[in-house]
């Protein structure tokens, strides 16, 4: 019997963008998205213009996601040297959302739930990077490692 190992941790990369009404001040969530404006409404977006939908990962991440797999999002603003770390668990979700990609401290899902069980929200990333993101040229890489 041949037993094949799967490399850990599982990677996926997505590019998104910074944007003037960036805020980061959700208490409970963050978010990218396909979108190439928001509101300032939209307190919990972190990146806009994001390369990948949550529908867009590969099968191979959300099926691990949805099994309920510990994951760590590393959050790169290549261009300054900042970054962020933040811990969850993937989330029992459909990954459907043609547009966006939700992380949540709580334990809600829907369509656009990557994670859940978050230990950060939007008002948590450092107030450096969320300035930095307030500016378009800004490059934000979301990477997402499976464990």
């Amino acid at each position: 019997m041949e037993i094949t190992l799967r490399p850990r941790p599982l990677k996926e990369e997505i590019i998104a963008r910074g944007h003037p009404n960036i805020t980061a001040s959700h208490y409970n969530t963050f978010q990218i998205t396909k979108e190439s404006s928001i509101s300032r409404q939209a307190d919990c977006v972190i990146g806009v213009e994001a390369d990948k939908s949550i529908s867009e990962l590969s099968e191979e991440i959300k099926k691990e996601l949805g099994a309920g797999k510990e994951l760590k999002i590393i959050l790169k603003l290549p261009d300054y040297g900042v970054g962020e770390e933040i811990h969850a668990v993937g989330a029992p979700s459909d990954f459907s959302h043609p547009t966006d990609i939700v992380v949540r401290k709580s334990y809600y899902v829907c369509s656009r739930t990557l994670a859940i069980k978050a230990d950060k929200a939007a008002k948590d990333i450092s107030r450096e990077m969320v300035e930095l993101l307030k500016l378009p040229d800004t490059l934000l890489v979301f990477e997402i490692l499976v464990f």
